[in-house]
This record gives structure tokens, C-alpha cells and sequence, in this order.
């Protein structure tokens, strides 16, 4: 087998700290250094607290990994003041880069949407006063994503679009936000042509890669668990549709992704 050359990637958004991974989590670390991968985000806010505590004890655990703490949509409905509160301590770990995953999840409403909103109001309100870029997760509510950022936002918030599978127009209007946009591997699937295109048009400057793991695993794993290592497959994929080198990809989604959490 022909090692790959090592070209120095961040896979800037995984849920790396669940059972999926339990028992392999040395395994999982090890292939992504192999697959050139220096550094993980691995985000917390799926199910609970313990998700986020789990997210720090794992990036205190391993060289090149960091965390983000937050709540998922899906979950916004069981989170309490004092979860908030616990949440807010939680980011002065000097491994927690990041406030999320939170956001909007119209697709499958398992929170009142109202609920959702205001829970995504106040993370941001908690990203503006810790000073914290915010990694946001938008399915189906654009608009109401685009305007909450806009108006709670109020100029002084960085962050990222986690998963992007919107349009161009939507694309630009996070772009003029000062938003990055990150992608999975939902690139490679065989029906994403007009997801490529997006990527085409996109500038480098503003393009993070991600693996969205143990979800979404890139053609050829489709359907099988994710993990970071496949995050070059990302990289790779987005290489061939701009027409440029993966080296220049990897490059540019890297200096983009150390600028956003700080590392």
C-alpha cells in the first residue's frame, strides 16, 4: 500500500465523542494523522451536557484536538438556565474554540420552533460576550437563520455554516455576513452537481472542510460510520471541482479554519 502524502488538513467539525467511537477512539485519531489530518474540532451539543464535557475531556486527551461546546436544535427544548449556565463556564476550558453546534432545524422540528429560536439567540448572545466564533447548524430556515444572525449578530459575531447545502444566493448572503461556509462529505454524492457548482463559485478564502462524523460519511463510505481521516476525500473531491491542486485546498481550508476557532 502507497502511504498518502501528508498535506496538512483540519477537519473542522466531528462528533467524535459518542459510542459510535467508543473502544476505537485511538484508531480513529491515528488514521486521521495518517490521512494528513492535524487538527479536529470535535463539537459537543448532541443529546445533553455530558455531550460537551465529553467533547473537552477528549481534546484534553489527544494533541491537535479542540472543542466546541453548545446545544443541538433537536435537543433545544431540555435545556435549562442552569444548563446555560454550566455551558458558559464550560468556555473558559482552554480547549473550547467555539460556541455550537446550535442553530435552526426546520426539517424535522423535534423542538417548537419558537423554542429553537430563542435557545440560537441566546448562544449567540454567549458567543458575542465570551468573544467565541459560533458553529451553527441550518436546515431548512434559511431566512430565519439569516435575520437572527443579522439582527442578534449586530456586526460583532464570526462563525461558520456547518454542513452548507444551500444555493449561491444563500451562499453570498452568509458570506456578506462575515460567515465562513464549511461542506461534508454530501460533495461527493452522486446528486450534489448543483452543490459542486456552489463549491466552484465559492472563494478558497472562505471554504472550511469538515466530516460532520459518525453522519455523512463521502462516496466511497457512503452509509457507513464516518470519521476524520475521510475528511481528505472531502478535500480531495473540492480539488477536482475548482480545478486546483489538493495541496492548495487543504492550504487554504486549514489558514481558514486556524483563523475562525484560533488555534
Amino acid at each position: 500500500m502507497v502511504a498518502k502524502a501528508h498535506v496538512g488538513l483540519v477537519d473542522s467539525h466531528a462528533h467524535i465523542q459518542g459510542a459510535e467511537f467508543a473502544g476505537d477512539i485511538e484508531g480513529v485519531v491515528e488514521r486521521a494523522r495518517a490521512a494528513g489530518v492535524e487538527k479536529i474540532i470535535v463539537v459537543g451539543g448532541a443529546g445533553d451536557l455530558s455531550s460537551n464535557e465529553a467533547a473537552i475531556a477528549l481534546a484534553h486527551s489527544f494533541p491537535g484536538l479542540y472543542a466546541t461546546v453548545g446545544m443541538h436544535p433537536h435537543d433545544a427544548k431540555g435545556v435549562s438556565d442552569e444548563d446555560l449556565k454550566r455551558l458558559n463556564e464550560l468556555t473558559r476550558d482552554p480547549k473550547v474554540v467555539a460556541i455550537g453546534e446550535t442553530g435552526l432545524d426546520f426539517y424535522y422540528d423535534h423542538s417548537p420552533r419558537q423554542v429553537q429560536i430563542e435557545l440560537f439567540c441566546r448562544f449567540i448572545r454567549m458567543a458575542r460576550e465570551t468573544r467565541l466564533p459560533l458553529v451553527v447548524h441550518n436546515r431548512d430556515a434559511h431566512r430565519e437563520v439569516s435575520e437572527i444572525v443579522r439582527r442578534e449578530g449586530q456586526g460583532d459575531l464570526r462563525g461558520v455554516i456547518h454542513c452548507f447545502t444551500g444555493d449561491y444566493e444563500a451562499a453570498r448572503e452568509f458570506l456578506d455576513l462575515g460567515f465562513y461556509l464549511s461542506f461534508t462529505g454530501i460533495i461527493t454524492f452522486k446528486n450534489a452537481d448543483s452543490l459542486r457548482d456552489v463549491v466552484r463559485k465559492l472563494p478558497l478564502d472562505r471554504i472550511l472542510v469538515e466530516t460532520d462524523s459518525p453522519y455523512l460519511a463521502p462516496v466511497p463510505h457512503r452509509g457507513k460510520r464516518n470519521e476524520p481521516a475521510f475528511v481528505r476525500l472531502v478535500a480531495e473531491t473540492m480539488a477536482k471541482v475548482k480545478g486546483i491542486p489538493l495541496e492548495e485546498v487543504a492550504q487554504a481550508t486549514t489558514q481558514n479554519t486556524q483563523a475562525l476557532f484560533r488555534i
